[in-house]
């Protein structure tokens, strides 16, 4: 747990940050434009970065922002508010200057370790007061092996939110705002009835369609579905809180998986004795840069993965006859 640490506080600070816009721009508020996104994606960002060049100096980093998309694209009342935001957070100067090289660090460095981050995930959860996460894994030899996702809106008795981890192939969960870690274990269920799904919210994200014909196949009908933003779907199977998510995009989709989407989640589902293949049942592959190179995901508690491979193969199959 020593090497994750910084990037526990890091975390917990970008979560804080993304609270804090939400209270400034949404709560309350008019939800205008990308402008409360914007500000908290590159905030939240900015601080795990600044962490690892701090006690990581020589790793590698991928994640979705760049000092030089701060620079262009971000309006001068952005970047003064998100570096008052982190001056306020750090309890320190920070200039736009600082963020750029926070920004910027590690990215395009070749590097046995890697941290691929994701400052906001399920961005429109985030908007909407939904679901949101922020995910850090940790590569080594393009293999992620440590994970941290904060869940700020999970479903935890003090409605605070929950901060998940895994490393050295176990899995914990604690409150947020701290407290006891304890560990965390996938489910046991595997009849159909007593069977917890989620899905994404986003149709754009994966086909409901073909999930729902899948969910048919495999005998799953009786199950309880439920439609949730972000990486947070993994954190629920890791904790058996559910037990299946299916991401199978639309036929004909070409659109990536992104690697900072789904390695957090991985890391930590497997940690806790699921699985997470690709629709054929082989591994993800992370070897090439920002994109995974698979045709679908299947997470589950493991017990019933091979059911819904089953299953996958049966809608692949038909869809193939009638192409």
């Amino acid at each position: 747990m020593k090497d994750l640490q910084p990037i526990f506080q890091a975390v917990r600070q970008a979560a804080d940050l993304c609270r804090t816009v939400q209270e400034m721009h949404l709560i309350g508020g008019e939800k205008v434009g990308k402008e409360p996104v914007t500000i908290a994606d590159y905030g939240s960002q900015a601080l795990i970065c600044r962490a690892i060049s701090r006690h990581f100096p020589a790793d590698g980093v991928i994640a979705e922002e760049q000092g030089g998309q701060f620079i262009e694209l971000v309006s001068d009342s952005e970047k003064a508010e998100i570096t008052r935001l982190l001056s306020d957070i750090l309890d320190e100067r920070v200039t736009p200057a600082d963020i750029v090289r926070w920004l910027d660090h590690g990215q395009g460095q070749e590097a046995e370790r890697i941290w691929v981050i994701d400052p906001i995930d399920g961005t429109r959860g985030f908007v909407a007061l939904r679901n949101y996460a922020i995910g850090v894994a940790l590569m080594v030899n393009r293999q992620p092996v440590s994970a941290v996702i904060a869940a700020p809106g999970y479903p935890t008795p003090d409605r605070q939110g929950a901060l998940f981890h895994a490393q050295g192939g176990v899995a914990y969960m604690q409150p947020l705002a701290g407290g006891v870690v304890k560990r965390i274990h996938a489910s046991e269920r595997t009849e159909p009835d007593s069977l917890r799904i989620l899905e994404s919210v986003e149709k754009s994200h994966a086909s409901h369609e073909r999930a729902e014909r899948v969910r048919r196949a495999a005998g799953f009908t009786g199950a309880a579905l439920e439609r949730l933003d972000s990486m947070e779907k993994y954190a629920r199977i890791a904790a058996g809180d559910a037990d299946l998510y299916l991401r199978l995009p639309r036929q004909f989709s070409n659109r990536p998986f992104m690697i900072w989407d789904h390695a957090p989640g991985t890391v930590l589902v497997q940690a806790a004795g699921g699985m997470v293949t690709d629709v054929d049942g082989s591994p993800l592959n992370w070897s090439q840069g920002w994109a995974l190179v698979n045709r679908g995901i299947i997470v589950s508690n493991g017990r019933i993965h091979e059911r819904v491979l089953a299953a996958v193969a049966a809608l692949l199959a038909e869809e193939n006859t009638h192409e």
